[in-house]
């Protein structure tokens, strides 16, 4: 199986049978006697965010696309493998996994030793601007330059392509929780008003946009939060251009990521890249009009791939169906 070991969410590819799950990199821990056992993964763990009793705790295993917490990422590993591995066979299945670029050798020998301790009979790593390009089928073994973006929970990989290798990358640990993060911290600048992740998350999706509305205005949304002042429940109206404003920061490092990673780029790879433009991937192309705002500032095309949030999990999945092709873009440590 391929796994998309995402700060946000865990997405895993079966082989013969395409994604079979798609579930929150959260987990539930429950301390009881001083003992602490996993109570809940996904879904069921993430709509406790914030809503736990002093016994239960819900954490999110993985920061910046990599682990924070080893003993809640290996559980949960171990979880979503049980769930779509075939029990019946004692063998433990081979995992492909993806790890980001800039991630250090620590860091990667951290996520290939949770996914073998959770059962994985052999594991290997896939950078994720490789997987990401490959999901969205671009033509990464021909000598052809070609400039993925893929905008994650915890980080934006930027990555050019030939020839089956990445010759150029760069990391920023800039993604939708920083977008989330920019969100709460605004509102509570502007409004006094404090919010949590879901509800900074909802409003990214209901409103979020990277460019200011033409009205300077744009859709409204009603939200609810706490006072910071008097503490007490309170009701606020934001419209798209309150979160324009906030998601300025955050947006303008991963275009900054974009133009490093084009001026350290040969000419003849940046030629091709002026043809073929930059492809996005991954949750936060669904950032209304980010594609928009590269593109002004690159003056280069930008297409959103079909699919992004499966991209990274479509493209470890290819690999997996085909390990003579793609066999030179795997590690292990």
């Amino acid at each position: 199986m391929a796994v998309d070991l995402g700060t946000a969410n865990t997405i895993v590819y079966a082989k013969s049978k395409g994604i079979v799950l798609n579930e929150p990199s959260v987990v539930a821990i429950l301390n009881k006697n001083g003992v602490a056992k996993p109570y809940a993964f996904g879904h069921e763990a993430k709509i406790m965010l914030g809503r736990t009793p002093v016994d239960i705790e819900a954490i999110r295993p993985l920061k910046d696309g990599v682990i924070a917490d080893f003993k809640s990422a290996e559980e949960m590993i171990k979880h979503f493998i049980h769930t779509v591995h075939n029990r019946r066979t004692f063998v433990g299945p081979m995992v492909i996994i993806c790890v980001p670029s800039s991630s250090t050798p620590v860091e990667r020998k951290a996520i290939q030793e949770a996914a073998e301790s959770a059962g994985a009979r052999d594991v290997f790593l896939i950078e994720e601007p490789m997987a990401a390009a490959i999901g969205a089928n671009m033509p990464v073994t021909e000598p052809i330059g070609s400039m993925v973006v893929d905008v994650g929970g915890g980080t934006t990989e930027v990555g050019i392509l030939s020839l089956g290798g990445i010759v150029n990358a760069r990391s920023v640990r800039v993604g939708g929780d920083s977008m989330d993060e920019a969100i709460i911290n605004y509102i509570r600048r502007q409004h006094n008003l404090l919010i949590g992740e879901a509800t900074a998350e909802l409003i990214k999706k209901e409103i979020g946009s990277a460019a200011y509305p033409s009205d300077n205005k744009g859709k409204t949304m009603r939200i609810r939060g706490r006072d910071f002042v008097n503490g007490l429940p309170k009701k606020v109206t934001l419209n798209e251009y309150h979160i324009a404003e906030s998601l300025s920061d955050p947006i303008s490092q991963i275009i900054e990521a974009i133009r490093v990673t084009l001026e350290a780029t040969a000419p003849e790879l940046a030629s091709d890249i002026a043809d073929r433009g930059i492809v996005l991937t991954g949750g936060g192309a669904l950032l209304a009009n980010l594609d928009k705002v590269i593109r002004e500032a690159t003056e280069l095309p930008v297409i959103i791939a079909e699919d992004p949030l499966f991209c990274v999990a479509k493209g470890c999945g290819a690999v997996l169906e085909n390990m003579s092709k793609f066999k030179h873009v795997l590690f292990k440590l």
